[in-house]
């Protein structure tokens, strides 16, 4: 079992900077991947980002890619997402996730809470 807790979120104009924490709990942590997925209004949760268990693969859908970075910490059992140069359109709830068996961007079997990211104009 795995519990997430996201941190980080807010409100942050455009162009800015904002940096998600989801601290998880458990000893297998290390062996998760682990991936960001956000759910607009009205819209349906999509994946973001995503990381392996040892940091070495990383996936990005396409709206983020140059502009957000996926990282772990494995001692402090914590991925980052670090978001540079944010759009309206990246308002959100983020929702961070982790995923026991593999690597892959859906199927996810653990979520956190989730928090809210709004980008001003």
């Amino acid at each position: 079992q795995v519990q997430l807790v996201e941190s980080g979120g807010g409100l942050v104009q455009a162009g800015g900077s904002l940096r998600l924490s989801c601290a998880a709990s458990g000893r297998t942590f290390n062996r998760y991947a682990m991936g960001w997925f956000r759910q607009a209004p009205g819209k349906e949760r999509d994946i973001v980002t995503a990381i392996s268990w040892s940091g070495t693969v990383r996936y990005y859908t396409d709206s983020v890619k140059g502009r957000f970075t996926i990282s772990r910490d494995n001692a402090k059992n914590t991925v980052y997402l670090l978001m540079n140069s944010v759009k309206p359109e990246d308002t959100a709830v983020y929702y961070c996730a982790a995923r026991s068996t593999g690597w892959g961007i859906s199927e996810y079997d653990y979520w956190g809470q989730g928090t809210q990211v709004t980008v001003s104009s």
